[in-house]
């Protein structure tokens, strides 16, 4: 294999280990938990410990070797996986296939195109805000249809700014909407994208996403959270049980851990019912006195205004925000996507 690739690929492994070292060290417990979802920290560790064995057969060269005749594998399967390890010509036909197709899904996701817009979901208003801290930033959001036709919507947050993130960004965005309507639910697409992910050389940070599916007919919201903050739902007034519930992680974020098992959850809803998904440039604004925002300042205001029609919702916290850290620009990327049942 041309060594200029190797080198290449030692690169950007060195640099996915040290941005997760470095996340990993600083990190505060709670956003860990978080991140990790209900996973144990020890997949962080396997995961790291997959890096190092990569790391260390780059160095002596042996990386992406055969295991059975010795020679190298094909160099785009390898930045694909660094920890394929066997020659397309030794895997069984049925095992071709599914290579084939992955790989198919590759160079699909770099040729997508990317539009966006708020779409008219039955049953549903939506809104959302999106401001990134630089020219281009790593916040997301989208709506989708799922292979049934129920609408989708999702939420996601690449662990970094500037162009690296949205150039990581954009890949998820075509991802997403091509598994999307080739998929029934949120947990089967992060599991693929996770494989899609998670040994890809050129994923140096990890990403956190929520992913929902809308049943308008039943008003139920299936869901998937791979290690994002978690969405809030506020209760209409006439609702039973607790007014304000908080949609906690199911998984980890993509490229995090040595894990593809995502939960998925489904919540009941009812007329008047509202939520909102964020990315965390929204709790961890910070004032003058560098005190967070947070997520019962979030809470708070977002109850204040539950009745108000999403677009309102977050005008309200907007201005909160600007109120709170004495200026309107942010110093991260901040998303905000609000919904209500109608």
């Amino acid at each position: 294999m041309d060594t200029r690739i190797l080198q290449r690929i030692r690169e950007n492994l060195q640099r996915q280990r040290q941005n997760l070292l470095e996340w990993w060290q600083a990190a505060p417990s709670a956003k860990k938990k978080i991140r990790v979802g209900p996973l144990e920290e020890t997949s962080v560790q396997a995961h790291l410990q997959r890096l190092e064995e990569a790391l260390a057969k780059a160095e002596n060269q042996t990386l992406g070797l055969c295991e059975v005749c010795h020679e190298y594998i094909e160099a785009d399967r390898l930045e694909m996986d660094f920890t394929a390890c066997v020659c397309i010509d030794h895997y069984s036909a049925e095992q071709r296939r599914e290579l084939e197709a992955e790989l198919e899904l590759s160079h699909k996701v770099q040729k997508a195109l990317l539009p966006q817009e708020i779409p008219h979901v039955p049953g549903l208003q939506l809104a959302a805000f999106s401001q990134p801290a630089a020219i281009v930033g790593g916040d997301y959001f989208d709506f989708f249809h799922f292979r049934d036709g129920a609408p989708g919507l999702a939420v996601a947050d690449v662990m970094g700014k500037g162009v690296p993130a949205s150039m990581l960004m954009a890949n998820l965005q075509a991802a997403l909407r091509i598994l999307v309507p080739e998929s029934d639910g949120p947990a089967a697409v992060i599991r693929r994208l996770n494989r899609l992910f998670c040994h890809n050389v050129h994923l140096i940070k990890f990403i956190t996403i929520f992913l929902a599916r809308f049943e308008a007919g039943r008003r139920v919201l299936a869901y998937c959270n791979a290690g994002h903050n978690p969405p809030l739902l506020l209760r209409g007034l006439e609702q039973a049980g607790p007014p304000l519930q908080w949609l906690q992680p199911t998984g980890a974020a993509i490229g995090l851990a040595e894990s593809f098992d995502y939960r998925e959850e489904t919540v009941a809803l009812a007329p008047r019912d509202a939520f909102v998904l964020y990315t965390d440039g929204i709790t961890e604004a910070m004032n003058q006195m560098q005190v967070e925002f947070g997520e019962e300042r979030l809470a708070q205001t977002a109850a204040q205004f539950r009745h108000s029609s999403p677009q309102d919702l977050i005008r309200h916290v907007r201005l909160a925000l600007r109120d709170f850290t004495g200026r309107n620009g942010f110093a991260d990327d901040v998303t905000i996507v609000a919904g209500k049942v109608e």
